[in-house]
């Protein structure tokens, strides 16, 4: 990476939230440097920032860092995003949708399996003791059954991958992006009608908060399972835990939550339930590549190149707004 001529002072990139200064400091060397806690002086005066998810960036956060000229966000999850503000100031969102793909869509099928397969139950069983009480544990199977794809981007589009090798069927549906015709379903509820797992892929918006409801719940196959690592707003818990109660669904697996960390919910008591602290696509690998990621896309706006991914396609590398 080439140095900067003598005398010249770098840029400053700074960190909101948790970022990680030992994986980014390497991408920006030589281009900019990392300030993680930083003053309000250095923050009116950065050109970049690395934000992570739980972090608001809106119109008050961009009157604060008036010389910004690019936000990176690790993940692909703008929900706490000002887009238009962004927009308006010729300010590019870096996302980085590759670095957690696979990890998110393989969280979701060990929940997927963990749910069908009943560990839950059968460890308690094997744990105090009561090996006899395993003909009352149904198990069942992946082989042969329908998953429904909710968002059929990168991750979606893995966790198809991934259901195909189970034999599994596979439809989908995308409110924006429709799949291939021979795996598309016309509307959300024509796909829980085919669906012995669902699984959520799509962004959280005005459009698709509390998108599965109750009424999308009471399409679904009896016994079905229901797993959302996607936002925690697209489901409605309240519906969740009534079609658990009521044996509509089988299980449920939940990554994600609104707001985070959530607050204490009847559902989470349940035995037919499991529950990580969004951490699926924080696996070790993807943890390192989302930080890389959002500093290659900062040092490539600097350099006046486009992005490999940004959530304001709009944006271009010219600075030019429609």
């Amino acid at each position: 990476m080439a140095e900067p001529d003598a005398g010249v002072s770098l840029p400053i990139v700074v960190g909101l939230g948790d970022v990680d200064p030992g994986r980014v400091t390497d991408v920006l060397e030589g281009h900019a440097i990392f300030v993680n806690d930083y003053s309000d002086d250095e923050l009116a005066a950065a050109v970049g920032a690395i934000a992570r998810a739980d972090v608001d960036i809106d119109e008050a956060f961009f009157e604060r860092a008036p010389a910004l000229r690019v936000v990176a966000r690790t993940g692909v999850g703008v929900d706490r995003v000002d887009l238009s503000a962004a927009l308006s100031r010729g300010i590019p969102i870096v996302i980085t949708p590759g670095a957690g793909t696979h990890a998110v869509a393989e969280g979701a099928f060990a929940m997927a399996l963990h749910l069908v397969k009943r560990l839950t139950p059968l460890t308690q069983l094997v744990r105090e003791g009561r090996w006899g009480g395993r003909q009352d544990v149904t198990v069942k199977d992946l082989d042969g059954a329908t998953i429904g794809i909710v968002g059929y981007g990168r991750i979606g589009q893995r966790v198809g991958e991934l259901a195909r090798a189970f034999d599994m069927r596979v439809r989908a549906y995308d409110p924006v992006s429709p799949p291939p015709d021979e795996i598309s379903c016309t509307d959300l509820s024509a796909l829980a009608e085919v669906s012995d797992v669902l699984t959520l892929h799509v962004p959280l918006t005005d459009e698709t908060y509390h998108l599965i409801d109750e009424k999308v719940l009471a399409r679904m196959p009896s016994g079905a399972i229901l797993i959302n690592c996607g936002r925690g707003g697209l489901l409605d818990l309240d519906a969740a835990l009534a079609a658990l109660e009521q044996g509509r669904l089988a299980g449920v697996g939940l990554d994600v939550f609104e707001p985070e960390p959530p607050q204490r919910h009847a559902l989470f008591d349940r035995p037919d339930v499991v529950l990580t602290p969004h951490v699926m696509g924080l696996t070790e690998r993807a943890f390192a590549a989302i930080f890389t990621d959002a500093a290659q896309g900062v040092v490539d706006v600097l350099e006046g190149r486009d992005p490999a991914a940004v959530a304001n396609p709009d944006w271009d590398a010219e600075g030019e707004t429609p």
